[in-house]
């Protein structure tokens, strides 16, 4: 029923952070909250009753506000294990369910930027929201994890849908597109992205949510099997190993000098 439906908007926190507000009715989810401020702001204004908190990874610009929020709410929240923010009421990991206003979403383990980072998806919804692993036209930096760890993870959330909407939490996409074309200068969808995202920005519109389909058409780290990727990375003396997890690695360690 399209009446039942979430409303997911963006709540800009920090300089280029993301917190996603879902909404149904006169109630509310965050995801992600690193700040306070601006989601008080945001609940207010829309007149809202914050009932939960999903948590993606332990990072303090995605849980830093968590603590005051529940104080002023009473929400529950739920996460990973590992959080400078917890106990959390609801601790989920790799297969669980959370109930968000009536809307399920599946938990995937998606390792790799940290250990304990965790993605929320909804098929009914089309929406994912997947922190720091996946980001509109880039991935995460890997922290804690192994590159082929970030790969596995990148290649469970590839599976998706093509329709899925990717809510990540950083506007970061014009310097993940600078680099995409680096790595995938002849690749016209990319092209295309870059101009489509150029011209939201300077409206300061945000570039997200983007479509899976979408990120696969244009994501160097979504896209090792590309020809192109594979002989740029070559030429550019990078690739120690011709295989999917050697495009991802060579790809990271090249956009980490950047």
């Amino acid at each position: 029923d399209v009446m039942d439906s979430l409303t997911i908007s963006p709540i800009p926190a920090f300089s280029d952070n993301y917190i996603w507000l879902i909404q149904s009715a006169a109630n509310a989810y965050v995801v992600d909250p690193g700040e306070t401020e601006p989601v008080l702001k945001a609940l207010e204004h829309h007149g809202l009753a914050l009932m939960g908190i999903l948590v993606t990874h332990h990072h303090y610009d995605h849980t830093g506000a968590i603590d005051a929020l529940r104080q002023a709410t009473g929400c529950a929240v739920s996460g990973p294990t590992e959080s400078p923010a917890g106990p959390y009421d609801q601790i989920v990991q790799d297969g669980d369910i959370v109930d968000v206003l009536g809307v399920d979403f599946e938990v995937i383990a998606v390792p790799g930027h940290t250990l304990d980072h965790i993605a929320y998806v909804s098929r009914a919804e089309n929406a994912l929201f997947c922190g720091d692993t996946l980001f509109v036209g880039g991935c995460g930096r890997v922290f804690e994890g192994s590159n082929e760890q970030m790969r596995a993870s990148l290649a469970k959330l590839a599976a998706l849908p093509g329709s899925s909407r990717v809510f990540c939490a950083h506007e970061y996409t014009l310097t993940n597109l600078q680099f995409a074309l680096q790595v995938e200068p002849e690749n016209r969808a990319l092209l295309e992205a870059m101009r489509h995202c150029t011209e939201k920005r300077d409206k300061g519109e945000p570039t997200v949510p983007s479509t899976l389909a979408e990120e696969l058409r244009y994501n160097p780290f979504l896209r090792w099997d590309s020809p192109e990727i594979r002989q740029t990375l070559s030429n550019e003396g990078l690739l120690e190993q011709d295989s999917d997890d050697g495009v991802f690695a060579a790809a990271r360690e090249w956009k980490n000098r950047g």
